[in-house]
């Protein structure tokens, strides 16, 4: 086993004891075998904040195949701290699949036997010391240097990463997308897809979204899961590359993000009021832990081996600029929200308020709530809830 293979399993193990295990559907289903690929933006390409970047690549997976009209393309779009592995395994023996395998592949509701499904890497993604993860952010190195941008790469917006990724469709030849699908930053991503090209994306699944836009209490929280990053010394304004990163920060800020995106009730139902070790009681040393700060920790410090810092403030940047508000009326997708009733990040409320809009204006929107205590996470890791209201809106 080499090195990055045992990262990515020590990792896996580690996220999945504190995040719990992904749903069972399709259990039985010989596993969807697929690989990484890299796409190149054709030329220089220009950020909607104007700036315009020399370099720009994505990693990006497929499963099942394109037909000749090149229209039967579904887009799943990644959430904040995710990546584009969405479903099978790079091989049989890997210890998980990709996070979404519970929806994606032969004859589960995302069924790759009747759809073309691409999935790819977002500008300044947040994992870019994963082997599997190619993406473009401020760890990248800037041709005119020679170095890596830090904190001089443009800010860019979720938007951006739709336009790269259009591109990579249209050099895969897709004419049309099927459906534009994603969780949280992906669930924003899908949104921009239909508002971007409306003649283009018929569907959009909306999975843990705020809806139009971010709102500013995701705004706020987005600001919280970066600020250790930036009260860490060894961060220094971004300028570490090359020295000892700030990787305290680093798991102390993704720490934050997995407790915010759970709830109470799957704090209690997963660690209850134990201690992380017997023999250690909490009443009994300033150091002794919980069960549950214990795990944060440690699913933290596991995180942090593939994340990059600044790429990591630049995605939270790139989620706080989300507003298609004055899209919605040229946007022609039928739309399916579903929303987590226990979700604390994209309350069902968002959902539900965005839905009313979109059928004011004479257009079709659904709400199918994923009922849960996980809080956020139940839109990936409990989405098989919704699994035949996701098959039934695709296909339809």
């Amino acid at each position: 086993m080499n090195a990055s293979t045992s990262l990515r399993r020590g990792l896996a193990a580690t996220i999945l004891a504190c995040c719990a295990a992904l749903p069972a559907w399709g259990q039985g289903i010989e596993p969807l075998l697929t690989k990484k690929q890299v796409f190149a933006y054709p030329g220089a390409y220009t950020t909607t904040s104007g700036t315009a970047l020399e370099q720009v690549k994505v990693g990006y997976e497929t499963y099942g195949t394109l037909n000749a009209s090149g229209d039967n393309a579904i887009f799943v779009a990644h959430f904040y701290s995710g990546t584009s592995h969405a479903a099978g395994k790079y091989q049989a023996s890997d210890a998980m699949p990709g996070y979404w395998d519970a929806l994606i592949g032969p004859g589960k509701p995302i069924d790759t036997n009747k759809y073309f499904v691409v999935s790819a890497d977002t500008l300044s993604n947040i994992n870019p010391k994963d082997p599997n993860v190619t993406t473009t952010g401020p760890s990248s190195i800037d041709p005119a240097t020679g170095k890596p941008y830090g904190m001089r790469f443009p800010v860019i917006a979720m938007r951006d990463s739709v336009r790269v990724h259009r591109a990579l469709l249209d050099a895969l030849g897709v004419k049309k997308l099927r459906a534009a699908v994603g969780a949280s930053g992906g669930a924003i991503q899908a949104m921009e897809w239909a508002a971007l090209y409306p003649d283009y994306v018929e569907r959009v699944v909306h999975v843990i979204g705020p809806g139009f836009s971010i709102q500013p209490w995701a705004i706020g929280l987005l600001e919280a899961w970066v600020a250790p990053i930036r009260q860490d010394p060894k961060w220094n304004q971004g300028d570490y590359y090359g020295r000892e990163e700030p990787r305290e920060g680093v798991a102390q800020a993704l720490k934050l993000v997995t407790l915010t995106t759970r709830s109470w009730g799957w704090t209690d139902r997963t660690f209850g009021y134990k201690p992380a070790a017997a023999d250690k009681p909490p009443q009994a040393a300033i150091d002794n832990r919980f069960a549950v700060e214990d795990a944060l920790t440690k699913a933290g410090l596991a995180r942090a081996a593939v994340t990059d810092a600044n790429n990591k403030i630049y995605m939270a940047k790139a989620n706080q600029l989300y507003n298609v508000e004055a899209d919605v009326e040229k946007m022609k997708a039928r739309i399916l929200f579903l929303p987590a009733k226990s979700d604390l990040v994209f309350p069902p409320e968002f959902s539900r308020k965005a839905a009313e809009r979109y059928r004011a204006l004479g257009k079709s929107a659904e709400v199918f709530e994923i009922d849960g205590d996980g809080g956020h996470l139940d839109g990936l890791l409990a989405a098989a809830k919704a699994a035949n209201v996701i098959r039934t809106f695709i296909d339809q």
